[in-house]
């Protein structure tokens, strides 16, 4: 998936779309980011509502699978006094989130690492809360993965996403945002994806559908140039919004935020 997602001088064009935007860079805050930083569905408040869907508190150890660009952990330890891992797969992206992370001040809370969410490099219990958002969707062994979140988070801890799933009209359109074809996409129905989770472990505490909230603009046209999607995404972006407006209103894909608690 690098040749998708991976983008050389990503931390740099992010430094010039911020300028350009009129942010000052020796004063970012996670709001001035919130808009490149947040690459995923319904952006910085998707992030705050799945944090409130299980009422956060503060002190959380908490393992951020495919946190890309650092836009929600950094959120979350602001916001709620979390300490954060994050892996990601892709070398740009880490490379980005460190820079992101040490110009708001924030390498004490919030730590970058490369890794496959596979094969998690964590110890047994090691975190309060396993949180990933939108990162599922290029992962055909969704058994495997769920096992390894239920590894990593201690009993009683406290598994978090938010995830698109397979609607019930199939096909989906493409492009979307992770795949150009069907060869790296994998979504599966809600009902399934359930199911795995509760095999894998975990026991529901909340599962809310979150299409309508956050289907994302019709046409590309009020998307920021200094957005993530934007800056990654380039010229191909406004196909994958034509399409993505489609998946969502014909039911093609949903989106799903749901809390599970390990046993």
């Amino acid at each position: 998936m690098s040749d998708h997602w991976g983008r050389e001088g990503l931390a740099e064009s992010i430094l010039e779309a911020l300028t350009r935007a009129g942010k000052r860079l020796d004063a970012l805050t996670i709001d001035d980011l919130a808009v490149t930083d947040q690459f995923h569905g319904g952006g910085k408040p998707a992030t705050l509502r799945l944090a409130r869907l299980f009422g956060a508190r503060a002190g959380l150890r908490v393992l951020d699978v495919g946190g890309g660009l650092g836009g929600p952990a950094r959120t979350l330890a602001v916001e709620f006094g979390w300490h954060v891992t994050v892996i990601d797969l892709t070398d740009s992206y880490v490379r980005a989130a460190r820079m992101l992370t040490a110009r708001l001040g924030l390498q004490d809370r919030v730590d970058h690492q490369i890794g496959n969410a596979l094969d998690l490099p964590f110890d047994d219990g090691a975190f309060d809360v396993v949180w990933t958002q939108n990162s599922g969707m290029n992962i055909s062994d969704k058994e495997r993965l769920y096992a390894g979140f239920h590894r990593v988070v201690r009993p009683g801890g406290l598994l978090a996403l938010q995830e698109p799933m397979a609607g019930p009209a199939q096909p989906p359109e493409f492009p979307l945002m992770w795949a150009s074809d069907p060869a790296a996409s994998f979504l599966r129905p809600p009902a399934e994806m359930r199911a795995l989770i509760a095999r894998a472990g975990f026991v529901e505490r909340a599962w809310d559908d979150v299409t309508a909230e956050y289907a994302g603009p019709a046409t590309a046209d009020d998307i920021p140039a200094h957005s993530a999607q934007r800056l990654i995404m380039g010229s191909a972006l406004d196909a994958i919004i034509r399409a993505n407006h489609r998946n969502r209103t014909e039911k093609r894909v949903v989106s799903v935020q749901a809390v599970f608690e390990r046993r």
